[in-house]
């Protein structure tokens, strides 16, 4: 309770997680020991230090305000945020399953009718000047997609996003709240609430799927993710808490974050025009004039690498929290059975490695990266369960939408225009108009004009 740990706390809630990690790293240096609510927490951005967190399991536990999880339904339930190795290992081979083999095939196709139709509605969302809100537009793709591979079962776009960002909201205003905070209602019931009104939404939605798989005669083409988790509860595997929190987070994690990533490589596209030149040429030769098929993803290098290096260059989760499970010694420095770690990965993708580290470049991933230079999902046992399926998204979705739109901004302004919050994850600022991007339509003779 000293003034450099109440200050250090005090920076966490004033300045927002992202922001605080950066601010310490680069006043005093890649590994710096801080605070958040009187327990001791290391701030990492060393490449050789974060490889050791990341590969060793007595690292798979995150840390956060008991009762700020407790009110989002994620404390010791689904997977993102829970602090139950025991329980967080019988879960994760749900996800694990559900983001791999044949979901992977299934997905490029969805994702391929996904974009299509809602770009074909863009006139319904476009403002009197032809300009959309790209970021919603996203959402929308993402969680149709999302829907479609985990869920199965129809639901309000607008509405379902709209309670995601307010779920987000208050996952990453309740996280580091001190227990004082949780005393006084009026100051933690708004966001309670949030979180109230997401998880009502998908629990009406999983009992209409519990409705349509006691009805179908046979399961065979059923047997999604929420089909596995609604099965496991009637085995005695799973709780119904369980089963509800797991498919709620299935659903928003895209909608959340993958939509945000995909919104900025927007954005760099509209303000590198030699990239979508480029983009646009490996898309023709691969692709031609037909949809992109799983087959193709692999031989889409350019699209790869652009992919890589607008999320080196804008991180979207660019910090992992983790918390030391027994003691240990990373690089020479004691830790101790408790310790709270931060790993700065978005700071760290621009010190290490990079020819270009301040600069949007491909030239950044002309030659292979070493792994431990370049983290964008983590790795080892608690790694992002979603990394390959979400760069398979990411990919149909880009080249989907490059087929059969250009995209530009509004005169002048680009990435670096955009306000940006950086907290839990780092997000644009939502209260400004500088999230409309404009998308005209291709025809034949301008895409071959292109690959000329």
């Amino acid at each position: 309770m000293g003034i450099g740990p109440l200050i250090s706390y005090g920076r966490f809630l004033w300045m927002g997680i992202g922001s605080a990690c950066n601010y310490y790293n680069r006043m005093y240096g890649e590994f710096m020991r801080v605070w958040i609510n009187g327990e001791e927490t290391l701030i990492i951005s060393k490449s050789s230090s974060m490889v050791h967190v990341m590969k060793h399991s007595h690292y798979i536990s995150r840390f956060g305000s008991k009762h700020g999880l407790k009110c989002i339904g994620m404390h010791e339930n689904g997977i993102i945020f829970n602090n139950n190795p025991a329980l967080w290992k019988k879960i994760r081979p749900f996800f694990t399953k559900a983001l791999s083999g044949p979901c992977l095939a299934r997905m490029v196709s969805i994702c391929v009718e996904s974009t299509a139709e809602h770009l074909g509605q863009l006139k319904k969302i476009a403002t009197e000047f032809g300009y959309v809100n790209s970021l919603n537009l996203m959402r929308c793709i993402m969680l149709d997609t999302s829907n479609k591979l985990f869920l199965g079962i129809p639901l309000d776009e607008n509405a379902i996003v709209l309670k995601i960002q307010d779920y987000f909201n208050a996952w990453q205003a309740l996280l580091l709240k001190p227990d004082i905070f949780f005393k006084i209602s009026w100051l933690y019931k708004k966001y309670e609430n949030s979180a109230k009104e997401l998880k009502e939404a998908i629990e009406i939605l999983i009992e209409q799927k519990r409705q349509k798989l006691s009805k179908a005669e046979k399961l065979d083409g059923q047997m999604d993710f929420a089909s596995q988790l609604i099965f496991a509860q009637s085995h005695g595997e799973l709780t119904g808490e369980n089963v509800n929190q797991c498919i709620l987070e299935m659903l928003i994690a895209a909608p959340d974050t993958l939509s945000v990533t995909l919104f900025f490589m927007l954005v760099l596209i509209a303000e590198h025009p030699t990239t979508e030149k480029a983009m646009m040429k490996e898309i023709q030769t691969v692709v031609g004039d037909r949809e992109i098929q799983s087959e193709d993803l692999p031989r889409l290098k350019v699209v790869e690498s652009f992919i890589h290096e607008s999320m080196r260059y804008q991180p979207v989760v660019d910090l992992v929290m983790r918390k030391a499970l027994r003691d240990d010694v990373i690089d020479g420095y004691p830790v101790k059975k408790g310790t709270n770690i931060i790993l700065n990965l978005g700071r760290m993708h621009r010190l290490e490695f990079f020819p270009k580290p301040n600069e949007f470049s491909l030239d950044n991933f002309n030659k292979n990266v070493p792994y431990r230079y370049f983290q964008p999902f983590g790795f080892g046992p608690r790694g992002c369960v979603g990394k390959f399926i979400a760069m398979f998204m990411m990919k149909a979705i880009l080249v989907t939408l490059l087929k059969r739109c250009s995209i530009h901004m509004l005169k002048g302004k680009g990435l670096n225009n955009i306000p940006k919050n950086n907290d839990l994850s780092l997000h644009p600022n939502e209260r400004q108009p500088l999230l409309e991007l404009f998308f005209t339509p291709r025809s034949h003779t301008s895409k071959n004009q292109e690959n000329q």
